[in-house]
């Protein structure tokens, strides 16, 4: 988690529950509707696979230490 985003939730618990409405309404501004997200995303395959399947080796890289 970001610095700013660490400092935002911080604030939010911060707030008196009175002003809790209007802080809502002012971040609820900024924010898109997800319907307008588009998908797949523009970097959805972006790169081409060799054909594996990683879920068919998840035990395999696992017992390797995969993500270590």
């Amino acid at each position: 988690m970001s610095a700013e985003r660490d400092e935002l939730l911080r604030l939010v618990e911060e707030l008196p529950d009175e002003q809790v409405p209007q802080a809502l309404a002012d971040v609820r501004r900024h924010l898109r509707p997800v319907r307008e997200r588009p998908w797949p995303p523009a970097w959805f395959g972006s790169i081409e696979g060799d054909g594996t399947a990683v879920g068919a080796r998840s035990e395999e890289l696992l017992r390797e230490g995969f993500g270590r």
